[in-house]
């Protein structure tokens, strides 16, 4: 059974809430990075609540669970692109654990929710 809306979904608020923390972490970023990996890390970071979003609006549940598949492509791309954001020393041992604990939780999120539409 679904929401009321996206919004009320719990994956949603916490990806939103990481879309966040990568604009914040990125502004510290040197400016020679304007247009790359804080570029590339912040798309990233939108994508996954957009995704989430889109699906959620889709009309059938093969669409929504395939959204949420593009979701946690993003992530995971977002994972990579932090581990190279600490490989370049722009970003902290802390701060990069703490983008990657939420990753990892908001992909489990993401899991569960698409292997229970594909089941259902």
């Amino acid at each position: 059974m679904k929401t009321k809306d996206f919004e009320d979904l719990i994956v949603w608020q916490r990806s939103r809430g990481l879309v966040k923390a990568v604009y914040q972490l990125t502004a510290q970023f040197p400016s020679s990075e304007k247009y790359g990996l804080s570029s590339q890390m912040q798309r990233a970071a939108v994508s996954i609540p957009s995704n989430i979003a889109e699906g959620y609006m889709r009309a059938s549940k093969k669409e929504y669970a395939h959204f949420l598949a593009i979701a946690a492509g993003s992530a995971g791309e977002l994972t990579t692109l932090s581990v190279l954001a600490y490989d370049l020393d722009f970003i902290s041992q802390s701060k990069y654990n703490a983008i990657k604990n939420e990753l990892l939780e908001i992909r489990s999120m993401l899991y569960v929710m698409r292997r229970k539409l594909i089941a259902a």
